[in-house]
């Protein structure tokens, strides 16, 4: 059986969660808890088997795969049905630019190794943090609302069935969420979330519904 190296709140892990789920495949989740802290991620066992200290890694019979969107070509390749990117070239471009827009420009300048340095080396204030961190998301989701806006109105990003993008934006919007972020410019997204939520592999993956997630 796979093995999901795995933080509940970690929106990376959250969308490997959702890859294994909407192709069903069966895996353990071992949390591997990274708040500032407690860092469970720098120590040992972890920290040999994914150098990087980050979560998601995903341990196969063959090895270890680190990076979240590397583990969801993996199974797009290794489970072919559903398929999260489109065969057709142009649609499958066109999913990976937008799933692409928030893996690399949003989301690394909103990571908590970020924000945790902007706060202990540059005695940045939670109000600052949270100001640093809406201005990324709301720059990377105007891009994405202005890239779909001449799409006809779909279910999901990009049709009836949910793609890497759908994978990609739901976890983005809980963060945006749990930030405070006015989504109210971005009426496209909110509505592909909604709907996104409502899919049983994405209900069984939301971080609230994760072993180690912390109950309010």
């Amino acid at each position: 059986m796979l093995k999901l190296y795995d933080y509940w709140r970690s929106s990376a892990a959250y969308r490997v969660r959702i890859g294994l789920n909407l192709k069903g495949v069966d895996y353990e989740s071992i949390p591997v808890n990274i708040m500032p802290g407690v860092d469970e991620q720098m120590r040992e066992p972890y920290r040999s088997k994914n150098p990087q200290m980050r979560v998601p890694a995903l341990e196969t019979e063959q090895g270890i795969i680190t990076q979240s969107l590397s583990i969801l070509v993996y199974l797009d390749q290794k489970y072919p049905e559903p398929r999260l990117m489109p065969a057709d070239p142009w649609l499958g471009a066109q999913v990976r630019s937008f799933a692409t827009t928030i893996a690399t420009d949003i989301h690394p300048l909103n990571n908590t190794s970020v924000l945790t340095r902007l706060k202990l080396e540059f005695g940045a204030s939670e109000e600052h943090i949270g100001e640093w961190y809406r201005h990324w998301i709301k720059l990377g989701f105007n891009a994405l609302e202005h890239q779909v806006a001449a799409h006809a109105e779909t279910k999901y990003v990009f049709g009836d069935e949910p793609t890497l993008a759908d994978v990609m934006l739901v976890p983005q919007m809980a963060n945006a969420r749990r930030f405070k972020t006015d989504l109210s410019p971005f009426p496209r997204l909110v509505a592909w979330d909604e709907n996104a939520r409502r899919h049983p592999a994405f209900i069984k993956a939301a971080p609230e519904n994760q072993p180690d997630a912390v109950k309010a």
